[in-house]
C-alpha cells in the first residue's frame, strides 16, 4: 500500500500520520478530501462550536536590535517609524480595555530596555486589569530578556508568571528549523531554544501557544518537520493550548525583495491549515487568524479545520506593517455574524477556552 493510501485509511481509522504520509497528502494537493477529514476531526474535539474572545493588541515598541530580513515591523532608534510605550502610555490604553477578557503583548527586542521594562508593563495590565488574561512575550522575547538580565529560562519565567503573565505567546517559531531561519531571522533564538523555552514554560505550568509561518524560503519537507516538533513537544508536556498558521506577508520586508517573494494563494491557506489539523493529532484548537487570512478566508477555514477566530485585537501594527490589508480591529457582532454564517455556533471564551458566552440562536448544523 502506497503513502497517501495508508495515509487516508489512518485518517479514517483516527490513527496518527507519519512524516511521509503527511507529505503524501500534501502532494496529493486534493483540498476538498483534506477540508472533510480536517472538518471531521474538528467537529469530534469540539462540536459545532467555534470560538474567538475579546481581546486587545499592545505592541511596546518596533525599536529592535535583531533586524530579520522577514520583519517589517522593526526599526532602528532614531527612525521616524519608532515609538515606544512607556507606561503612561500602556495605562492609557488600558482605561479605554475594561471590557476586555484578553490583553496580548508582544513586541521587539529593544536594545536598550531591560527586562524590568517589560515586566513593569506586565504588573501595569493585572493592577489596572486583574480580570484578564495576560498572553504576552513569545521565546524569542523570552531569549532576549534571559540574555540581557543574564538570568536562565526558568528563571525569566517565573518573574512573568509572578508579574501576571498567565500564558506565553506563540510567535516567533516562524520555521523550526535552523537553515531557515539563518535566512529569515538569523539574531533571533534557534529552533532549539525556542522549544526549550516553550518546554520549560509547560514544566512550570504555563500555558502557550504554538504557531508556523510559511510561504518565504522553507521546503514543505521542513514544514512538517515543524509540525512533528510541535507535535512531540505536546506529546511530552501537553502544554499547548491552540495552534495558529501565519502566512508570510512580503511586501515592505527585505527577504521579500531579495527573493522576489509573492504571498500564498488562499488554496495554500486552507491547504495548510486542514493538513496541520490532520498532522497535529494532540492539538484541540486551531485559530484562523482573520487578520493574516482577510474575514472571507478566515470564515470559510471553518470548514478546513480552524475552531477559533482569535479575538477582537483593537490595533494590531506587526502584521499590517508588512502589508496585510486586514482592518485592526474588529467588533464581537461581526465575529459572531460570521461565525453563524458558516452554520456553527459561536462562543465566547477565555485564554484556556473556558466557555464564557454561547449564542444559543445561532443556527448551527446538526451533528
Amino acid at each position: 500500500m502506497n503513502c497517501l493510501s495508508l495515509a487516508k485509511e489512518k485518517i479514517s481509522a483516527g490513527e496518527r500520520l507519519s512524516r511521509e504520509e503527511i507529505l503524501a497528502l500534501y502532494e496529493d494537493n486534493d483540498l476538498l478530501y483534506l477540508a472533510e477529514s480536517a472538518r471531521r476531526v474538528k467537529e469530534r474535539k469540539t462540536g459545532k462550536k467555534i470560538f474567538y474572545t475579546v481581546n486587545r493588541h499592545i505592541n511596546l515598541t518596533n525599536v529592535c536590535s535583531a533586524n530579520c530580513p522577514l520583519c517589517a515591523y522593526q526599526c532602528q532608534s532614531g527612525d521616524n517609524r519608532a515609538f515606544t510605550l512607556e507606561l503612561d502610555d500602556v495605562e492609557k490604553i488600558l482605561r479605554d480595555a475594561a471590557h476586555v477578557r484578553e490583553i496580548h503583548i508582544v513586541s521587539s527586542l529593544h536594545p536598550e530596555k531591560n527586562f524590568s521594562y517589560y515586566l513593569d508593563a506586565v504588573k501595569l495590565v493585572k493592577k489596572i486589569l486583574p480580570h484578564v488574561g495576560i498572553n504576552a512575550f513569545t521565546p524569542v522575547e523570552v531569549v532576549n530578556f534571559s540574555k540581557r538580565s543574564g538570568k536562565n529560562f526558568s528563571e525569566v519565567l517565573r518573574e512573568l508568571i509572578a508579574a501576571g503573565v498567565t500564558s506565553l505567546a506563540g510567535g516567533g517559531a516562524e520555521i523550526l528549523s535552523d537553515r531557515v531561519r539563518e535566512i529569515i531571522c538569523p539574531k533571533k533564538c534557534s529552533a532549539d531554544e525556542w522549544i526549550e523555552v516553550m518546554r520549560t514554560a509547560h514544566t512550570l505550568g504555563l500555558r502557550t501557544n504554538a504557531s508556523m509561518m510559511y510561504g518565504h524560503v522553507e521546503t514543505i519537507e521542513e514544514r512538517v518537520d515543524h509540525l512533528l516538533k510541535l507535535r512531540a513537544l505536546q506529546d511530552e508536556t501537553g502544554g499547548f493550548v491552540a495552534m495558529m498558521l501565519f502566512p508570510f506577508h512580503p511586501a515592505n520586508t527585505q527577504l521579500g525583495k531579495k527573493f522576489n517573494l509573492r504571498r500564498v494563494g488562499s488554496w495554500e491557506d486552507l491547504k495548510m491549515l486542514a493538513l496541520s489539523r490532520l498532522a497535529l493529532d494532540n492539538f484541540t484548537h486551531f485559530k484562523a487568524f482573520w487578520v493574516m487570512l482577510t474575514l472571507p478566508i478566515a470564515q470559510l477555514a471553518l470548514s478546513f479545520g480552524a475552531d477559533d477566530m482569535d479575538g477582537t485585537l483593537g490595533e494590531e501594527k506587526i502584521i499590517h506593517a508588512a502589508g496585510a490589508k486586514s482592518s485592526a480591529a474588529i467588533s464581537r457582532e461581526t465575529l459572531e455574524k460570521i461565525i453563524r454564517e458558516a452554520n456553527y455556533l459561536p462562543v465566547e471564551r477565555d485564554s484556556f477556552y473556558n466557555e464564557l458566552g454561547v449564542d444559543k440562536n445561532a443556527n448551527a448544523r446538526p451533528s
